[in-house]
């Protein structure tokens, strides 16, 4: 049975990130989710408001085989103690295949897992968590680019409507 995993922070899980998830579940046996917890970053949301969002969007994709989990320290000692053969990583640009390279080599260095890289759908080639969370702290409009759970939980944490200030929501990120 193979088994892969899509790691990351997913503060918060986008489109983008959803699309990397469900083609690598068409690939492999079992797919899981990792969330990276990292006691040195306070992201927007906390880990396990992450968690259920991720679990909520891919039940509602129909991704049933895809488990969620988060995971502390190294990427590789996660996989080796739950059985993952490869790690997936999703590339929008060339700036992220230079940093991951790094992280797959090292990685491989360590451990028996192999690291593939998926490209972003052009649709999302742009798109990052960071971006998102900025463009709506600024008032506009993200919600084409998260999942109906993930846009109700960002304005939530924000402070109203789609941009996080309880604005009209009629631009475009």
């Amino acid at each position: 049975m193979t088994h892969a995993v899509c790691p990351g922070s997913f503060d918060p899980p986008t489109r983008g990130h959803l699309d990397i998830v469900g083609r690598t579940a068409r690939l492999f046996d079992r797919v899981t989710v990792a969330v990276l917890v990292n006691p040195d970053k306070q992201g927007l949301f906390d880990v396990a408001e992450r968690m259920d969002l991720l679990r909520r969007t891919t039940a509602e994709l129909g991704l049933d085989g895809v488990r969620i989990d988060s995971f502390t320290g190294l990427l590789v000692d996660y996989c080796t103690a739950n059985g993952v053969t490869a790690i997936v990583k999703g590339l929008r640009a060339v700036s992220d295949f230079d940093y991951e390279l790094q992280m797959a080599q090292m990685n491989k260095d360590l451990s028996a897992v192999d690291t593939l890289f998926m490209p972003a759908s052009p649709e999302y080639s742009f798109l990052s968590s960071s971006l998102v969370k900025q463009v709506a702290r600024l008032g506009g409009d993200v919600r084409h680019l998260l999942p109906d759970a993930v846009a109700e939980a960002l304005a939530g944490k924000l402070g109203g409507g789609p941009g996080g200030r309880g604005g009209s929501g009629t631009g475009r990120a």
